[in-house]
Order: structure tokens, then sequence, then C-alpha cells
């Protein structure tokens, strides 16, 4: 067993790679880039939706409130003739990408931690690389990228872009595996 509190090192520049790494990604000209697709006929969709004054939030269109209305003629007809949402409503204004990205960090920061904390358990001082860069990669790879599956399975967020944000997650996973690999602690003299 290793101490966590031995890793913090490995946990900081973990989340530092990765986060300078996700940058180059989501800014360079890579997978990225086409995600998501404008609305056809974007001025009459603002106009319309505009006017509803949605407040921020996440809404569901057509939107039944219990299970026998969700078999009721009226609601299946909605959901037959469209349209069917699942929508992100943000506050109007340009996007201030400084919190996002402060919360970003601190995330991969959690998920270094909760990475290094599994492995600090099973590895003890002095393991060797390939060890510790498989208990890593493989936590890491998972705390950042296996719940994103559920957006495809029930909100309908297209397989190739849960695809692609799953191998960003496997990036991220091997960076943070070969960080603490490089980084960890050296067995305790005898």
């Amino acid at each position: 067993m290793t101490e966590l509190s031995a890793l913090w090192l490995p946990i900081l520049l973990a989340a530092v790679f990765c986060f300078v790494l996700s940058a180059i990604i989501h800014m360079g000209p890579f997978w990225h880039r086409k995600d998501f697709p404008s609305v056809p006929d974007e001025k009459r969709a603002r106009a319309a939706i505009g006017a509803l004054d949605i407040p921020p939030g996440e809404y569901m269109l057509p939107r039944c409130h219990d299970h026998n209305e969700m078999r009721s003629p009226e609601f299946i007809q909605k959901m037959t003739e469209g349209p069917v949402w699942l929508i992100t409503v943000r506050p109007n204004g340009m996007v201030g990408m400084g919190p996002m990205m402060a919360q970003w960090f601190v995330y991969l920061l959690i998920v270094a931690t909760f990475a290094g904390y599994v492995a600090s358990h099973a590895l003890a001082p002095g393991a060797h690389y390939l060890e510790v860069f498989r208990f890593i990669g493989t936590t890491a790879f998972m705390g950042v990228s296996m719940a994103l599956v559920t957006d495809s399975i029930w909100y309908s967020r297209r397989w190739s872009m849960t695809f692609k944000m799953l191998f960003d997650g496997l990036i991220y996973g091997l960076v943070m595996g070969g960080t603490f690999g490089w980084l960890w602690p050296h067995a305790l003299p005898a």
C-alpha cells in the first residue's frame, strides 16, 4: 500500500497535463470541430424559440407527466408528429470559459485523486511502471469517460460523438497513467 499523500505531485501534474492536452484537442483542428451542427434556418429557429423566453435548464418536448399520459393517444400523436427534443438552454450572452475551465480542472484533479486512491491500495512504493500505468490509466479512463455512454443510450446523443469523447478519455487515461508511472514513489530502503 502507498500513502495517498505521497501521490500529490502525480495527481497535480496528471491533471495539469490532461488540462493542457484537452485544450489542444478542443481548440485545434481535430475531431471535435463538427460535434454540434447548426439547425436548419437558424434565424427562424432562434426567433421562434427565443420568443418563448425559456429559462436556463434541461427540457424535454413533448413532456408527459405520468405513465398514463405517456400511453394516451394525444401524447403518442405529439411524439409521432414531432418535434421531439431534449434541449439544454443556457443563459443568454457570451459563454464565460473561465468558470467552466476551472470546473474541468477540478474534475481532472478529482479523477486523478480517485485513480491514485485505487492504485495506492493495490500497489506498494516501488511498483513497476506498467503496473501503475495499468491501474491509473484504467481508473482514470473510467472516471473521465464511461458515464458518457449513458447520454447516447438514454438521451439520443450521436454515438459518433460519444465515441470521440471516449477516445479523448482514453488519451487522458493514458496521460494520467504515464504521469503516475513516472512519478510513483520509490521503494522504501530495507
